[in-house]
């Protein structure tokens, strides 16, 4: 016969794992009407097919599986104990020996599976799908994605320094036009609005361009200038949340990256981590704060705080990262430090 405190776990987990298959369920649908509601007048506004509109959102469901994942534990965790604690089914745990924190690292367990199914899917399938889901769109508007294109592009051999506003290679060819031109060559500085890369014969030409000596007034040429250029012209990179998890480690590896991209890469990858490990954090948080808890009431209003809690937390960080108000790794680690945290101080009221 099993002891009495892995009858009373198995009650628990049961109780539990039944209040989170229908959370995951209410947060699908929740999430699912969301996107209907905002997407659904386009769909009938661009005349989108039914294939076209389920491949569009099929592309944005990994996506909206993972923040159900997550949000599903605190829903579920807390919903269970408020439903024991109103039946007093908690106290007659307690009364036939079981210890209250006994009942809570247990439940940490089954959600280590869906951290991993959570850790899969964010490193592999929804950078796939957050592609798709814009190629959808480019499709249903009967339009071709945009060409590529680099902002604050800069290269600075000895002695010069080339930079422009924009870099847009329309044609996919040699020659890519660009915006916003600065060449600096010793004490010589040219400006001027636009000008052609060509990356074939490797020279930058600008007309209509603006020099400034030291000592002279800026003169304007009206002619074509040409300037040797030697960098090589390279795609630009996609954004971090549509790269894969390898790909991201590969892209961090290279030198090529400005600050800017460097940080947001960081904390992506950071955060592939530690968004995984949320639902086990969260089944901890949250179930030593289900035992404080008296009322079904009490466990309801648990849910919402905590949801909103962790949504500002989530939401904010990655802004703060790629600011670098804050390290990336830490942004991206910190909601579940703040929970863990909360988890330790209500653990100890428990003790």
């Amino acid at each position: 016969m099993p002891p009495v405190s892995a009858i009373l776990i198995r009650s628990v987990l049961r109780e539990v794992l039944r209040w989170y298959a229908a959370g995951l369920a209410l947060f699908l649908v929740l999430q699912l009407a969301d996107i209907l509601s905002t997407t659904v007048g386009l769909l009938l506004g661009y005349d989108a097919t039914p294939l076209e509109a389920l491949t569009a959102f099929g592309a944005f469901a990994p996506t909206i599986l993972n923040r159900a994942l997550v949000l599903a534990v605190p829903f579920a965790v807390l919903l269970a104990f408020g439903r024991l604690q109103g039946d007093s089914e908690l106290k007659a745990m307690f009364a036939a020996g079981g210890r209250p924190l006994g009942l809570v690292w247990p439940l940490a367990l089954p959600f280590v599976l869906v951290g991993l199914v959570a850790f899969v899917n964010a490193g592999y399938v929804v950078p796939a799908g957050l592609d798709r889901w814009d190629r959808a769109w480019y499709g249903i508007y009967g339009t071709t994605p945009p060409p590529p294109t680099q902002d604050n592009y800069p290269y600075a051999p000895p002695g010069a320094l080339f930079y422009a506003g924009r870099v847009r290679n329309d044609s996919g060819g040699p020659v890519a036009q660009l915006d916003g031109v600065l060449v600096q060559r010793g004490e010589e500085t040219v400006t001027a609005q636009s000008g052609t890369w060509d990356t074939a014969g490797r020279t930058w030409t600008v007309t209509d361009a603006w020099i400034t000596r030291p000592g002279e007034d800026p003169r304007q040429v009206r002619g074509p200038l040409v300037f040797p250029q030697r960098d090589t012209l390279s795609p630009p990179q996609p954004p971090a949340n549509k790269v894969s998890t390898p790909r991201l480690r590969e892209r961090l590896g290279s030198a090529n990256l400005s600050p800017a991209q460097r940080r947001d890469d960081t904390f992506q990858l950071a955060a592939r981590v530690a968004d995984p490990l949320t639902p086990v954090v969260f089944a901890l948080a949250a179930g030593a704060l289900g035992l404080l808890i008296r009322n079904r009431a009490a466990a309801f209003a648990a849910v919402l705080v905590f949801i909103v809690v962790f949504y500002v937390l989530w939401t904010t960080v990655p802004q703060l990262a790629r600011a670098g108000a804050v390290a990336p790794t830490l942004a991206a680690w910190l909601p579940n430090l703040v929970f863990l945290l909360f988890a330790a101080l209500s653990a100890w009221r428990l003790r």
